[in-house]
Order: structure tokens, then sequence, then C-alpha cells
């Protein structure tokens, strides 16, 4: 999955040919370690350009995936919109087998010179870095400062330690001490293998002998050189390691003639890695998917790993109350359950007392236990019933005698407490799965109200915008056919779309028992063809805890048949007079509909 060197190499090559020369016009930072740089090109327009500091898949690439930018420009994206709005891209740089991408511009200081400023991506997992530089090379500012303190020197491995900070020089990250692939010879490739340990394997020799190489690239060259990812050298033999070689130079050439072939490689229908040349390892064991080109292959891929860690990152605290709140609940619902279960014995409680009572004549003051005869049993058994000896025989009657009616109470305020509690439970599932379909910060704030509303989140005190309501608008998608579709994103959105906007002869589409989102077909007045019903059920069994599941029951009805019970959480409603379709959840079908 990391963006090696190799493949950043095809990255850049592919973003020089579209996007040198052209011209800064709008500069955004939607996340504290992600830059768009809005591009106006002569060929393709304006593009958007993602540069990406995040340590865990930093990356960049042209993108066209709606990003939500704050309200307030960091002050990062303020400084780098003082010195490359208006500034012209020369061209993109990679060090030799370096994870690192320098952009090059050409800009005007303030009194109207042309200077040249260079934004430079450090794309190593962990140590990743968006720095800015002047034309004499120091830095400007960085998204993360590193000082010159132990730690810096020893992750750096240098003597010299690596200060990042406004004001220093630039210097690259230390080099690793293993062979270039693009440089080196056959002749002392052929070296190498011949002093590696016999009993090492192929793809542990290759990522540690030679620079630039991924992991996966590294099980691939050893795959086709003995058949299997982990052929050790020893069973490799004379003509494995000739093989070896002839494909360490067949990836050469591969690079430096920017013969690449973008190729993205999923499991289960998930995204699992990606590379710049076709594979085979996997044996038809795994989707093998050749793209056009890295950027929209790239945008693919961290689409939906990108969104939920932005969402777990800005809705960390919703996440933890909404959870907490939830195994909560679930721990409540498990004890009155265990309560209830014990109210069902109650009718034993009532014929001790009538047996007892039956028998007064037999009880003596201060008896411990009453042994007689269970004239409710068929077969007249004997049965022991306890006393209190403190008590006279009537009141140790009176005492079963109300267990049982405080039993028969309790069976009826437990059934209404569990009916409760379940609501809630749903409740809070359901805010559990809007969380994760939420885009933006808008989204996470509208939930956030919400939650503040229903009570399980403190209100603050003091908020200068405490009285303003914040509202976000729900997905919006066109049918095949043409017809308006739209897709609540929180239970604010869902009782807005069903209960305000939609007319009653629009359609209302909900999975069956399963959490998700309010689907609206917009009829327009007219019948819906069945095209159209069929896509907007699978937008709702796409929008659910079910996505990844196959034939999810989705019910529909005209708006009409939906109602809100008094009282009931937000989002929550019932309906009658439906019928139901059985759809596979479609995550293309989503993208191809969506209205951008």
């Amino acid at each position: 999955m990391p963006l090696d060197a190799l493949c950043l190499s095809g990255v850049i090559h592919e973003l020089n040919t579209t996007l040198s020369g052209s011209r800064v016009d709008k500069l955004y930072q939607p996340g504290r370690d992600e830059v768009i740089l809005v591009l106006r090109t002569q060929g393709a327009g304006n593009v958007r350009l993602l540069l990406s500091a995040n340590p865990a898949h930093p990356r960049l690439h042209l993108t066209t995936l709606p990003l939500e930018n704050p309200e307030k420009p960091p002050m990062f994206c303020m400084l780098l919109r003082k010195h490359l709005s208006g500034a012209r891209l020369l061209e993109i740089i990679q060090p030799p087998l370096e994870r690192v991408a320098v952009l090059r511009f050409e800009a005007l200081n303030e009194l109207g010179d042309r200077v040249e400023r260079r934004l430079i991506l450090e794309a190593i997992s962990h140590k990743t870095n968006l720095i800015l530089l002047d034309g004499d090379g120091r830095i400007l500012d960085c998204i993360r400062h590193a000082g010159a303190d132990l730690s810096n020197q020893a992750a750096t491995g240098s003597s010299a330690p690596r200060i990042l900070q406004p004001g220093m020089f630039y210097r690259l990250p230390a080099n690793v001490d293993k062979a270039n692939p693009l440089t080196i010879s056959r002749e002392d490739m052929d070296v190498l293998l011949s002093s590696a340990p016999e009993e090492c394997q192929a793809d542990k020799w290759l990522l540690d002998t030679f620079g630039g190489l991924s992991p996966l690239l590294c099980r691939e060259l050893a795959h086709c050189a003995g058949g299997a990812t982990d052929v050790r050298l020893n069973v490799l033999g004379p003509e494995g390691r000739a093989r070896l070689l002839d494909r360490l130079e067949e990836l050469r050439n591969t690079v430096k003639k920017f013969c690449c072939i973008p190729t993205m490689i999923s499991m289960e229908a998930r995204p699992r890695d990606f590379t710049f040349l076709p594979i085979g390892q996997y044996e038809g064991t795994a989707q093998i998917d050749r793209w056009p080109a890295f950027s929209p292959m790239l945008d693919a891929f961290f689409e939906q790993r990108e969104r939920q860690d932005r969402v777990k990152q800005k809705g960390q605290d919703l996440i933890k109350a909404v959870t907490n709140a939830r195994d909560r609940t679930a721990r409540k619902i498990g004890h009155q359950e265990k309560e209830l279960a014990a109210t069902k014995d109650r009718d034993r409680l009532r014929q001790l007392g009538d047996i007892l009572t039956s028998n007064f004549y037999q009880v003596q003051k201060g008896m411990a236990c009453l042994r007689t005869v269970d004239f409710y049993d068929p077969e007249g058994k004997d049965i022991e019933i306890k006393l209190d000896p403190l008590l006279t025989p009537q009141q140790n009657a009176a005492k079963y005698y109300k267990d049982y009616n405080r039993a028969k109470k309790a069976e009826e305020m437990l059934t209404i407490q569990l009916e409760k509690g379940r609501r809630e439970l749903d409740y809070l599932n359901s805010v559990l799965e809007n969380i994760s379909l939420a885009e933006g910060e808008r989204d996470l704030a509208e939930i956030r109200q919400e939650l503040t509303d229903t009570g399980y989140l403190r209100r603050p005190s003091k908020s200068k915008d405490r009285g303003r309501r914040i509202t976000s608008k729900p997905m919006e998608f066109m049918s095949t056919s043409g017809l308006r579709i739209s897709v609540g994103k929180n239970n604010s959105q869902n009782d807005q779309l069903t209960c305000k906007l939609a007319g009653k002869g629009d359609i209302w589409f909900h999975t069956q028992k399963i959490h998700g989102s309010h689907v609206i077909l917009w009829t327009e007045g007219g019948q819906p063809d069945l095209q159209s019903i069929n896509e907007a059920a699978i937008l709702a069994a796409w929008f659910s805890q079910a996505r990844d599941s196959s034939k999810v029951p989705v019910d529909y009805t005209p708006v009409r048949y939906v109602k809100k019970p008094g009282g009931a959480r937000p989002g929550m409603v019932v309906y009658t007079t439906y019928e139901t379709a059985q759809v596979t959840p479609d995550g293309e079908l989503a993208k191809r509909l969506r209205v951008k």
C-alpha cells in the first residue's frame, strides 16, 4: 500500500505531463495534513492537485473527491496563499530513489519580482511533511516542525541533526544505504546475488538490498523468478537466479521509459494495494484491475479509507460519547432481561401462599419451614415452604402474596422499560451509522447538535454560536431516467427529508430492520419507473449497515404512509402499506449517480 519511490516516479511523470506550466488559481487546506492546489491548465481546464502528508498514506495526485474546507483557513494555508497564489508550476522533481516530490514554482514577491518557491512533499511513512522553501532553500514553514533533539537525530540516522524550522536551510532526509536498481549494472547485481545468504528468502533479500522497492514488488519479482513469493535463493538455482536478474532489468526499463501500468489489487471487493505494473503473484485469489492513469486509481483507493480516518479524527468525541451511551444502554437492557425472566415464576409464589393458607393449623410461630402436601402437583408430592420465624403464619402467607404482586407489577414495568431501552439502543446505533456517513465537519457538527438536543452531550455554557442552528444538505443523486434521489446523512436530515420536504406521493425507502439512511425518490407528481425504484433501493442498501451484504431487504412506500410518533427520537418513524425489494448494495452505482 505505501507509495514507493518507483511508483512515485510514475505518478510524477504523469503529473508533469498534465500540469507543467499551469498556474495556481486557489489554495485550500481541508485537513491538518492535506493541501489542495487548484491549478489552471491549458488543456485540461481547472484541476485539483492533492498533496497529503498523512503519515498513514502520504501521496500526491489529481483528485475529484469533494473535500470540505474549514471556515477559517489554517495558518499554513494562509502562508501558501501568500507565496503561491498566481504562481506558475514549472515542474515536479523527484530526487533519485527518494519518496520526495519537489514542486518548483515561479512566483512574484511583494515587490513584483519573479522569484522561485519550492513546495516539498516528503512521503515517508511516520516522517511525512509538507515544506515551503524560498529561492535560497530556506524553510518558510512546514506542517510539522522538527527541532535539534536526540529523537530527531536518531530518526535521521545522521550525526548532524536535521532541523525543520522556519529560517533553517532545508536538507533531504538521510539516504538509505541500498543499491539503486535503476543505475546498477547486471554484473554488479550478479555479484550482490552471489554473496547473498543461501537460506534467505528472495523477496527479503531484494527488499534489504535495493532501494525504492516496495514489499509487493519484491514478492512479485520472487514469484516471477521462482513461482512462489516466499521462495528461497538456494531453491532458485542458476536458471531462477538468471530469471530474477532479468526481471530486475525489465523493471528498470519500465521505470526509465515510463511504461507504467497503474494497477490496483482488491480482495473481497475492497482495495488492498496498488503498484505500477501488472501483478501475477495472487494467481486468481485477488481482483487485479488496470487503470488508465494513477490519479483516478489513487482517488478510488483512498476515498473510503481517507473519509473514515477523517471522521475518526474530527468526530472522536462523538464516537466515544455515543459508544459509551450505547454500551451503557446495552448493559442496562441485559440486567432488565434477567429481572424479567425471574418474574416468569411468580405464579409459584401465589401457589405457595395458597398452600400455606390452607395449612395454618400446622404452622406454629417460630417455625422456619413447613412440610406439607402440594395440592397443585398432579402427583400430590410433599413440598417444603420456607418461613420467617419472626412472622406469624398469616404474615408469612401475606409475604408470598406480596412477592407475587410485586413480580406481576415488575413484569409490566420491565416490559415498558425494555421497549424504551431497545428504542434508545436502536437510536444510538443509528447515530453511529450516521457518523460513518459524515463527509465533513459540517455533518459532524449537525450530529453533535442533535446529541446535545437529545441530552447525550452537554451543552456548552459559553459559546458565540450557541444560538445558531447548523444545517447541512443531504446527498443528491440522479437516477438513470432523470429522477432526483435524496439520501439523508444523519437523523436530522432524515426527519427533514421525510417529514417536511417530501410530498405525499414521493417514494420513501429504508432497509428493513437495519440501520440506514432515509432515501426519497422524488416522483414530480408522476409514476416512477421500475429502474429508478431499483436504483433508489440500491442506494438505501448502500448507505446502511448492510452495505457489505447481498440481497438486502429494502422497504419502500409512498411518504403518506410514513409517520413519526409523538416523542420519538430523531430519525425514528413507523410506516404501513409497503413493498419490499431484495437488492445488492453497489458503491459504483452510487458514485455514478451522485450529483456533484
